[in-house]
Parts: C-alpha cells; sequence; structure tokens
C-alpha cells in the first residue's frame, strides 16, 4: 500500500511585516493565513494511480486537493493544521518567533489554553491513517507542515518506508509505502 502526503500550496498571506507583534496581532494574522489565496503549481504524483484523498478543511488544503485529484475528495477536520493560540495574551509586542515557540511549548506541555494537546493531536491523525489502511487503497493525504511531522513519525510506527522531513515543501508528494 502506498499512502502520499502532500502539503497545500504556498499561501500568498505571508508572515507579518512587523518584527515584534501582539498576541492579538498573531490572532489576526493566523485567521488572515487560514483564508488566504495560495499559489498553484504543477505537482508530480509519481506513477501511482491514486484511488483515494483525504484533505483538510481549510481552504488552502481543500485547493490543493482540487487540484492534484480527480475524484472524490474525503475532507476532514481531523487533518486541520495544529491551532497557533498564544498562552498568554499581553499587550506589549514580542517577536513572531518568540510567540510561535511558547506556543509550541504550551502544546507539548499540555497548557490549558491549547485546544488540543500534542497526544490528542496524534490520535486523530492517527485515525486517518486507521482510515486510510482499511480503505487498502493507494491514497493522497493533503495538509499542513505540522501534522506531516507526525503522520510522517506513526508512518514509520507502522512499518512504512519513506523518505525523512521536518519541514515538508508546499505542493510536493512524499510517498510512503509499506
Amino acid at each position: 500500500m502506498k499512502i502520499g502526503l502532500v502539503r497545500h500550496f504556498k499561501v500568498t498571506r505571508g508572515y507579518p511585516k512587523q518584527l515584534w507583534i501582539t498576541s492579538a496581532d498573531l490572532t489576526k494574522w493566523v485567521s488572515e493565513y487560514d483564508e488566504s489565496d495560495v499559489e498553484e503549481i504543477p505537482v508530480d504524483l509519481g506513477s501511482v494511480t491514486w484511488k483515494s484523498c483525504y484533505s483538510s478543511t481549510l481552504p488552502r488544503a481543500r485547493t490543493t486537493a482540487a487540484t492534484i485529484y480527480q475524484g472524490k475528495i474525503k475532507e476532514t477536520e481531523k487533518l486541520r493544521e495544529i491551532d497557533l493560540v498564544p498562552p498568554f495574551r499581553p499587550s506589549f509586542r514580542l517577536p513572531l518567533f518568540l510567540h510561535l515557540i511558547m506556543i509550541r511549548l504550551a502544546w507539548l506541555f499540555k497548557h490549558s489554553s491549547q485546544p488540543e494537546s500534542k497526544w490528542e493531536t496524534r490520535s486523530r491523525l492517527d485515525e486517518i491513517l486507521d482510515q486510510a489502511e482499511k480503505e487498502g487503497k493507494d491514497c493522497l493525504i493533503v495538509s499542513h507542515g505540522g501534522v506531516m511531522d507526525i503522520m510522517r513519525k506513526n508512518l514509520k510506527k507502522r512499518g512504512y518506508k519513506g523518505p525523512y522531513f521536518k519541514i515538508p515543501s508546499n505542493g510536493k508528494l512524499y510517498l510512503f509505502e509499506k
């Protein structure tokens, strides 16, 4: 069986222009990023005839999936990116990278500000992999960089062989085989 992971196309909404931002600025940027248009590019899906496709419900992933897969796409919130929720809301400005580090630490340590923990994220992604394996068809999964890293690790644990990546490229196929 083959499972192909594809990160959504690059969004047109870049990172905030300001180097220092408030938590409110970050929340506004995340909302704009989630609704942003994408830069479509050709995607090499290899010589595989993909029989199934799952996609995140976020517009950037849905657009990518519809562009690269011609059949029925199973959209699911379980493939959505990990929410970027600031663990506290100071009125002063911090560098974007510091906000992101604090959010990641809050997620890792199950801080009450986070809508889900690392383990809950891993569990919801495992459910998608369980469904794909149950179907038994070569399957494309279109999602986001953060969740793809977790799925890559889960696929390795399930005995799949595939490429290593930490931050996947937009619009590129990462093929895993078992």
